[in-house]
């Protein structure tokens, strides 16, 4: 049998500092009691008052007790940047968790409304779910109007109308994302993620 492990061998816990503070500032606090409640016992039972210096140390002791309630208290949870929620989008969805793909998004965009490549991918995703072709369409829209300098975009809204049998503004995507390669001396190339689009719904 595998030798047990003392107490001490053990990992402390995460939140030892915090804990270890309101403990601290619990003791602090009632230092302080007992030393600004010294005097006014001395005068009750000896009949004179006594302990100088004892309110200056009630001060220190509750000055402590202060500093370790604000050290003490419980951190917040971080919130995650923009760029791993995208990156965790994105795995789930290749995973075929489109839906819960979509949700991250969602909590990316409320984070950061302003971040196009949310609302490109989320389009993305939605092209493989039916009837949501409109829902894509918005979100390529969007994120056109945020980035308007980006040709792939044009491509996968070009896309989204040939779908909805828009050919008319299909064609024209198609121009406007060549003339912007042509500026950028890129290649404008769809980006369709197969991987997502070919996927089963949530």
């Amino acid at each position: 049998m595998p030798a047990q492990r003392h107490d001490e061998d053990l990992e402390p816990p995460l939140d030892t500092w915090p804990s270890r503070a309101r403990r601290w500032c619990r003791a602090a606090l009632a230092f302080a009691i007992l030393f600004a409640t010294l005097p006014l016992a001395s005068k009750l039972f000896l009949g004179g008052w006594g302990f100088d210096g004892a309110a200056e140390i009630a001060c220190l002791c509750l000055v402590a007790a202060g500093y370790l309630y604000y050290a003490g208290r419980a951190r917040p949870s971080p919130v995650p940047d923009s760029a791993t929620l995208l990156g965790e989008a994105i795995g789930l969805a290749a995973s075929g968790e489109t839906g819960r793909g979509i949700a991250v998004l969602d909590e990316a965009l409320r984070l950061s409304p302003r971040l196009w490549q949310a609302r490109e991918y989320r389009g993305q995703i939605r092209l493989g779910k039916p009837d949501a072709a409109e829902s894509a369409l918005q979100d390529f829209t969007e994120a056109i109007r945020l980035a308007p300098d980006e040709p792939h975009l044009y491509l996968l809204r070009s896309h989204v109308f040939t779908v909805l049998g828009r050919e008319s503004s299909a064609r024209a995507d198609l121009a406007t994302a060549a003339r912007l390669g042509r500026d950028t001396g890129a290649t404008a190339e769809p980006e369709l993620n197969s991987s997502w689009t070919d996927r089963p719904v949530d």
